[in-house]
């Protein structure tokens, strides 16, 4: 197989700007074949998860970064044998199975050329290397007898005793696929002590994973003197570090680009936060008419969906608001479109996609497209391009019981909306105290393009629309 039959696989930037991604999962190994558009990988941004295809069909050749590795744009990741490379790619998982020393002594001169590169046949493969010394000649057996007999503690000379128990009785090769081996050799299990499970003795992966657990009790009472050595912590960790009392949680992924990002918007844009308490009682009423509405059956109706046009009718009477400031060419951009941001907690961290051109939806399409929002961060398969763009943003701290908090701004934007825990409270209404549905919002906007007077009048036409909702219908 020649290096033109093999394709590289890189890194894509799947996001804008993006420099890196982890891989979170692969979906295949080496030997396996693949087609054009399959899933091979899912890999974390500092955005998103996101599943990678293949653009080409072939077999795995090699995975070149294991799980939990954060990888450059533009780096290999996994490489692939195409067309005629393919077929031959595919030779030596048959020819690991259908292996006879006989058929091994027959192919001795022809066999000892590699048909896939990292893999080729027994005594050409790294693992079966001959030692230091060793003699030309030496076969197969005498190279496996050295790997043993180092394993169990003698110098370069015991694979002269030709008494070694490097391989199994009668002399035959441990029977396993490329990628078997290839597991083996990382893992530093020797085949010939493998207990095969497989179809005519053909040693599986989940036969070399069992070695490595059988083999770990073994090897504990030889370590136990050494016991009083701890073990190496991680390069990073003081060593004073304490496992059964502190976890330490490496920063990457969505959470590390989420810290540069507030550290940057809090000490970039001046932040002013200003808050009002306002009686909610008849949005409630009218959430749960709406839950009633044939047109909405299907669809997420809640709070959020009210307060989210409620800012919507307030930005359209107050389009200043909806801007970004240009630092280079020291200009306030006023945009003429709405995307609104909706921040999301997820397993990987916060995130906040945004509804494109939120302020030309209708109700019960706003309805829909919060609700497909929430459903897809929740999965974790929000794309890059959901999380650029915004404008403004939503966050809904009420949903965990807080009355409210000093929301920091999503970088780019202007402005973003706090809103605390619905409660019912004793609220003046018509002249007598009465318990009444009642939150606290926060508005928080960059003081730079926003002044005072401006981040006043949003919230309070917010406010104005959630205790009177019929104003959905006079301003909008």
């Amino acid at each position: 197989m020649t290096d033109s039959s093999v394709r590289e696989f890189k890194m894509p930037d799947v996001g804008e700007g993006l420099t890196e991604a982890e891989i979170l999962k692969w979906y295949v190994q080496p030997g396996d074949t693949v087609t054009d558009g399959q899933v091979v990988c899912e890999v974390e941004t500092a955005k998103a998860a996101v599943e990678l295809p293949i653009p080409y069909d072939g077999v795995v050749r090699e995975l070149h970064f294991p799980e939990g590795t954060t990888v450059d744009v533009g780096t290999s990741i996994i490489a692939v044998a195409v067309g005629d490379g393919a077929a031959a790619a595919a030779e030596p998982v048959q020819e690991a199975v259908a292996d006879t020393p006989a058929a091994e002594e027959e192919a001795k001169p022809a066999a000892r050329q590699p048909v896939l590169v990292g893999y080729g046949v027994s005594t050409s493969s790294t693992r079966r290397r001959p030692r230091k010394g060793a003699q030309a000649p030496a076969a197969a057996q005498v190279a496996s007898a050295a790997i043993q007999a180092e394993m169990n503690g003698h110098g370069p000379a015991a694979p002269a005793a030709p008494e070694a128990p490097a391989a199994p009785a009668g002399g035959d090769r441990p029977l396993a696929k490329p990628p078997v081996r290839k597991l083996a050799k990382d893992l530093g299990v020797d085949l010939a002590t493998v207990v095969p499970s497989g179809p005519d003795g053909v040693i599986t992966r989940e036969d070399v994973h069992a070695a490595v657990a059988a083999a770990t009790p073994a090897a504990a009472p030889e370590s136990a003197p050494a016991a009083a050595v701890p073990a190496p912590s991680p390069a990073a960790a003081p060593a004073s570090y304490d496992t059964a009392r502190e976890t330490r949680v490496p920063v990457k992924g969505v959470r590390k680009a989420t810290a540069a990002a507030m550290v940057g918007s809090a000490f970039t844009a001046p932040h002013v936060t200003e808050f009002v308490t306002v009686d909610v009682t008849r949005t409630m009423k009218l959430v749960e008419e709406l839950k009633q509405d044939k047109e909405y059956t299907g669809l997420r109706v809640n709070p959020l969906l009210l307060i989210a046009k409620a800012l919507l009718v307030a930005i359209k009477r107050n389009p200043d608001i909806n801007a970004s400031w240009d630092e280079a060419a020291q200009e306030i951009v006023v945009k003429h479109y709405v995307n609104l941001g909706i921040a999301a907690a997820t397993p990987r961290g916060l995130i906040v996609p945004n509804i494109k051109d939120a302020h030309a939806q209708t109700l019960p399409q706003l309805a829909g497209s919060l609700g497909e929002l929430v459903s897809t961060a929740r999965e974790g398969k929000t794309s890059p391009s959901a999380m650029q763009g915004g404008t403004v943003t939503i966050t809904n701290v009420g949903v965990f019981g807080v009355d409210t908090g000093t929301p920091i701004l999503n970088p780019g934007e202007s402005a973003i909306l706090a809103v605390g825990a619905i409660k019912l409270q004793p609220w003046v209404h018509k002249g007598k105290v009465k318990p009444r549905q009642v939150t606290t919002l926060a508005l928080s906007f960059d003081h730079r393009l926003v002044d005072g007077e401006l981040g006043s009048k949003v919230l309070a036409d917010v406010a104005a629309v959630l205790e009177q909702p019929k104003r959905l219908i006079s301003w909008a």
